[in-house]
């Protein structure tokens, strides 16, 4: 994670860089760079996505039932809060922040 100071300093580049475009004096290579960076974010979204689901996997095979179930179950306060629950419910929702995390990227 950025600590402040640093995401201050992006967000300065990032204004700097929004009004070059604004000004029509963007060059191919910047363009391809950004669609590098936004390609490997993607990436690094859908390996994060295949780890954690490896992870449920492992919960439902251990609960015998499906995470979404689990998850239901969980939010309406009837699975428990055993550390092994509550492990689950983070990776639940760490895959769905990683989901649309992706989909915001999909719409820049």
């Amino acid at each position: 994670m950025m600590n402040q100071k640093s995401s201050q300093t992006t967000a300065h580049k990032l204004k700097r860089l929004a009004e070059i475009y604004r000004q029509g004096q963007a060059s191919e290579v910047m363009d391809k760079t950004l669609d590098k960076l936004f390609d490997y974010e993607a990436e690094t979204c859908r390996s994060q996505i295949l780890e954690l689901e490896n992870d449920l996997s492992g919960f439902e095979k251990r609960y015998g039932k499906s995470s979404e179930d689990f998850y239901r179950s969980f939010q309406a306060g009837e699975a428990g809060d055993g550390m092994d629950f509550v492990e689950w419910a983070s990776i639940i929702q760490r895959i769905t922040h990683e989901v649309f995390s992706m989909q915001r990227g999909d719409e820049l």
